[in-house]
């Protein structure tokens, strides 16, 4: 008889969602703005996946940027519901900080890549992070 392996379950841990004032007040508006109902359905997705982030690494739709002791900042891709568009062409982004340590997803942005104007992507954000998180600055 052949051996047959265990079916194992996955276990992860659920993080606590924390979008923070900064981005509600600067970015979601304008997808909330410009997506109406779809966007609130798209924010609670959002919020379901940040709460199992560490299945999204497996899925390869996160990507760790830089840690420091127990939190990483990590950036992923989104598309909103009800749209034909990928996660990656949508051009829709998020940075997100993960504490290990208290088990919480601090969502820091939420943007489009075309919001942050016709420069470096990366250094844009990041600067962007910098000036409003300075508790992040020396993860960047």
């Amino acid at each position: 008889m052949g051996f047959l392996p265990k079916k194992t379950q996955m276990k992860y841990i659920k993080y606590q969602v924390i979008f923070e004032h900064f981005v509600e007040r600067h970015f979601i508006k304008f997808f909330a703005k410009k997506y109406k109902g779809a966007w609130d359905f798209t924010y609670s997705l959002l919020r379901e996946e940040f709460e199992q982030i560490d299945l999204l690494f497996l899925k390869s739709i996160a990507e760790e940027i830089n840690h420091c002791r127990d939190i990483k900042i990590c950036k992923t891709e989104f598309k909103i519901a009800g749209t034909n568009q990928s996660r990656h062409g949508s051009g829709n982004r998020c940075i997100v900080a993960v504490h290990k340590d208290t088990c919480t997803v601090n969502v820091l942005l939420v943007y489009h890549k075309n919001d942050l104007g016709n420069g470096n992507e990366t250094s844009t954000w990041k600067q962007i992070i910098k000036d409003n998180y300075p508790e992040y600055c020396e993860l960047l």
